[in-house]
């Protein structure tokens, strides 16, 4: 690769031996987290006779320990070494994964078995996730921060696309025995670590650590409300992630309720999303700047009609196709806005501040996968999409409202490429006449300033 195409490729931060090391092992790592996952989804349908509510529940479990430890470990990231805790995070993780696997083999396994060991993993992961994100920014530096974040969610999503399918695969050969999904996770955690202990520490771009000291948390969140870009992309998070992004669940249910197939026609429903995804991290890996507020809002916004299309789609096949550039319009917006953080962010409160960020864009799923499970149980697998989707549109155009008091906007649509292009100009200059009138009221003359 020339030093051109280093500097900007698709593929530029794997210059840096460190992340080479980081995204390798988080391909293993990840495919076997997905495999998880859908192995959880289907283990929870089998012993609930596919109850919605019950996999919406599990959800919550998993992601409900973000609203009460993430900013905890936030603190922990400004304040300790990442990789330190990374090693540790990760070995816990793949403890209660193997766990899992043995009680799923041995036949001992219950319905709150799974739902201890989803909290339990929830809550290791809620210190785990801002960790990793403020880590990344140390093994690359900000230059190739954006470039970063972009290939992770491609890593991500690459794993998204083997390990349901690989899962699925698994699962159908055991005959629904979901055992080997978790046993080969919990292996898969074993790469992640050691690719942790070969990193050099002295290429590391590491912040100075943060002095422990009282007020600590308090003082992320007075920053990060003190900045309404910061506020307005949190904003969005939340309300997306606690409705929107839902798909463990909707696809689920859709699988086995409305198109009644197995595990099989699940994971290639799950890849399907996943295959989507990867274009969009892909799309937004060529990104080298912070992403704009209106950006993060058109993407909302037409994720969200995506997910609403999705609920009225008839037949398997028309699902599973439009489920591709719903996952690739979900990414863009998912990456956009982790970026739009990450780069708007004092590098010495980064970890508290993405920590909050994944406290908004995951801690709302403990409500919001139960109410999508919920209501796709009372009236329907589609209208979880539904749901979802509208509550997207509807953020989006109240986050463009927000962007569009006082400014003149103007919103185009083209047809070749097909793209909407949202235009907001600065805040409008009130005509002479009102000026005048605003000036006189103010003790002022047009034409003159009041010096007294």
């Amino acid at each position: 690769m020339s030093g051109a195409a280093a500097d900007s490729g698709v593929f530029r931060s794997l210059r840096v031996r460190n992340y080479r090391f980081y995204a390798a092992s988080n391909l293993v790592s990840l495919t076997g987290t997905w495999m998880q996952r859908i192995g959880q989804d289907w283990l929870v349908l089998q012993l609930s006779d596919d109850n919605g509510v019950a996999l919406g529940l599990v959800t919550a479990l998993q992601f409900g320990p973000t609203l009460l430890l993430s900013l905890y470990g936030g603190v922990l990231a400004d304040r300790y070494p990442k990789r330190r805790m990374l090693v540790t995070t990760q070995t816990l993780m793949g403890l209660l994964a193997l766990l899992l696997g043995v009680l799923v083999a041995t036949d001992g396994i219950a319905l709150w078995h799974v739902f201890v060991l989803a909290g339990a993993l929830g809550s290791v992961s809620a210190i785990d996730a801002p960790v990793r994100q403020a880590f990344v920014a140390e093994l690359v530096g900000p230059e190739l921060l954006p470039n970063a974040v972009s290939l992770n969610s491609t890593i991500f999503n690459g794993a998204r696309l083997v390990g349901p399918a690989v899962a699925g695969l698994l699962i159908g050969a055991a005959s629904g025995d979901t055992a080997p999904a978790f046993l080969v996770n919990a292996a898969s955690f074993a790469f992640t670590i050691g690719a942790l202990l070969c990193m050099r520490p002295g290429e590391l771009h590491a912040s100075p650590p943060v002095a422990r000291a009282r007020g600590q948390l308090r003082e992320g969140l007075r920053y990060a409300w003190s900045r309404p870009d910061l506020r307005l992309a949190m904003g969005l998070a939340l309300v997306l992630g606690t409705f929107t992004f839902n798909s463990q669940v909707t696809i689920a249910l859709m699988a086995r309720e409305v198109f009644d197939l197995g595990a099989q026609a699940f994971g290639l429903l799950t890849t399907c999303f996943a295959v989507g995804s990867l274009s969009g991290a892909l799309l937004s890996s060529r990104r080298t700047q912070r992403p704009r507020q209106r950006f993060l809002v058109i993407a909302a916004i037409v994720f969200g009609l995506f997910s609403v299309a999705c609920g009225l789609m008839p037949t398997y096949w028309s699902f599973a196709a439009l489920l591709v550039p719903t996952g690739a319009a979900g990414l863009v917006f998912s990456v956009a806005n982790n970026s739009f953080v990450q780069l708007g962010v004092d590098p010495q409160l980064r970890g508290r501040v993405m920590a909050l960020y994944f406290m908004c864009f995951l801690g709302g799923t403990p409500l919001g996968a139960p109410l999508v499970g919920w209501v796709s149980e009372r009236f329907g697998a589609p209208w979880g999409f539904v749901l979802g989707g509208a509550v997207a549109v509807a953020a989006g155009a109240g986050a463009a409202a927000c962007l569009a008091r006082g400014r003149r906007v103007r919103l185009e649509a083209h047809v070749v490429p097909p793209r909407l292009q949202l235009h907001v100009g600065q805040r409008a200059v009130p005509p002479a006449s009102v000026r005048a009138v605003a000036e006189a009221a103010a003790g002022e003359v047009p034409g003159t300033r009041n010096t007294s």
